[in-house]
């Protein structure tokens, strides 16, 4: 079905804008170390409670994250490595190195094998992410991206550790809100 498939297409390339990017959601200011601290993290919002400032919960954004940590683990699916193949020379270039800093675009849809479902246990996701930041530091290799291709394993912490921020900025304490 062609009509499916340039859905998918666009979501990867991340074409189809969401139309509510234009409004910037608040967000906090957030730097972790490393994943570990992104688990620290997880757990202090779980404990004292948070207010969201995006469309996922804790619960939802632990997923998403643990779903692309484990297909960096386990491989992309081939149309999105066929796809991205030949993009990627230039998301390399100018879209990569914005992310590793920290910046990164708001409101952009992710491929919906990426998307979360609603009703997903904030506790439970966070358990299930560690399982997969353990999986992904034991891997002996890993698969590259679709986008971005091959990277170090130090590289694609950053990368992870970075992706896992932009996320958790949208979620702040009771205490701060």
């Amino acid at each position: 079905n062609t009509r499916a498939c340039s859905q998918r297409c666009c979501c990867f390339l991340n074409l189809r804008r969401n139309p509510l990017m234009n409004q910037v959601p608040e967000r906090r200011e957030l730097q972790l170390a490393d994943l570990d601290a992104v688990l620290n993290e997880c757990r202090r919002l779980l404990e004292t409670g948070y207010q969201r400032h995006g469309n996922w919960s804790l619960g939802q954004i632990c997923n998403h994250l643990r779903l692309t940590i484990d297909a960096n683990v386990q491989g992309y699916p081939t149309w999105m490595m066929l796809i991205g193949l030949p993009l990627r020379p230039l998301l390399r270039r100018w879209f990569l190195p914005k992310l590793m800093q920290g910046i990164s675009p708001v409101g952009i849809r992710t491929a919906g094998r990426f998307v979360p479902a609603q009703d997903l246990s904030d506790a439970e996701e966070i358990n299930q992410l560690e399982t997969s930041i353990r999986q992904f530091r034991n891997a002996e290799s890993l698969h590259g991206h679709p986008g971005f291709g091959q990277m170090s394993k130090e590289d694609f912490e950053q990368f992870h550790l970075v992706h896992a921020v932009h996320h958790l900025r949208f979620l702040s304490t009771d205490a701060a809100a």
